[in-house]
């Protein structure tokens, strides 16, 4: 069964853990630098996005590298960069929409997430539980279950501007919740 890292950003309190825990388990080294995770930051806000490879359908990352070392895995359906073949051009950065490859300084190659080969340690560090790994037929029905729990929280509390933000209606939630 595919798996995948799901990540809930109104969780994340930006202690950068998953960054210490990735770069320790692939460098042997505490530097976020060499995280293959990132928080995105906007202090400002209080917002803190963790991001990793989302193993595209059609990763543009695969189809620019030229040496072919970012590919696609056909047994695990996940985007890999073999650092044996990485020439370190840095197209797949450019390519990847979501900015998630970063060069790596000392070992001059692109590096990514590699989901540390099923077990992420990204996972285990997240003290507020913002990273998950798990089954993708799951991510759909939590993020429903979640959208369901919002808004009858909000419904419940009788907030009307919280309700008109919830699009879930169309998605078959109960008439009887809405009115």
């Amino acid at each position: 069964m595919e798996k995948v890292l799901v990540i809930d950003a109104e969780k994340c309190d930006g202690c950068r853990k998953c960054e210490t825990a990735c770069s320790l388990q692939h460098t042997g080294t505490e530097n976020p630098d060499r995280s293959r995770i990132r928080i995105l930051t906007w202090e400002q806000i209080g917002l803190h996005v963790p991001i990793a490879c989302q193993s595209c359908v059609r990763p543009f990352c695969t189809e620019v590298c030229p040496a072919k070392a970012c590919h696609k895995d056909l047994k695990t359906n996940k985007v890999v960069i073999d650092k044996d073949k990485c020439i370190g051009c840095k197209t797949c950065i450019i390519a990847c929409p979501f900015g998630v490859p970063r060069f790596d300084h000392v070992e001059r190659v692109t590096i990514k997430c590699d989901f540390c080969d099923g077990d992420p340690e990204c996972t285990k560090s997240c003290e507020p539980k913002a990273i998950h790994y798990m089954d993708v037929e799951f991510v759909g029905m939590n993020r429903r279950r979640d959208v369901f729990q919002k808004f009858l929280t909000d419904y419940m509390a009788g907030n009307p501007i919280a309700l008109e933000a919830h699009t879930g209606f169309e998605q078959g939630f109960p008439v009887s919740l809405v009115r």
